[in-house]
């Protein structure tokens, strides 16, 4: 797997380059695409509730990697 180094911003925490975004993911598909992408490696998910496809219930809190 390629590895991009992550920005660092301001505050000093690091921020991934390459994340999912899930803007356009059917909202059957949503759930279970977010966890693959938790699976393959991305730690930054673009979401939000004006989407329409946030899963019902929410995913669970994964532990830190």
């Amino acid at each position: 797997m390629l590895m991009i180094e992550p920005l660092t911003l301001r505050s000093g925490a690091k921020m991934p380059v390459v994340g999912l975004g899930t803007w356009k993911i059917p909202r059957e598909a949503c759930k279970e695409t977010v966890l693959e992408a938790i699976r393959t490696g991305y730690r930054h998910l673009d979401c939000a509730c004006d989407y329409g496809n946030e899963a019902h219930p929410p995913l669970p809190m994964l532990p830190p990697t």
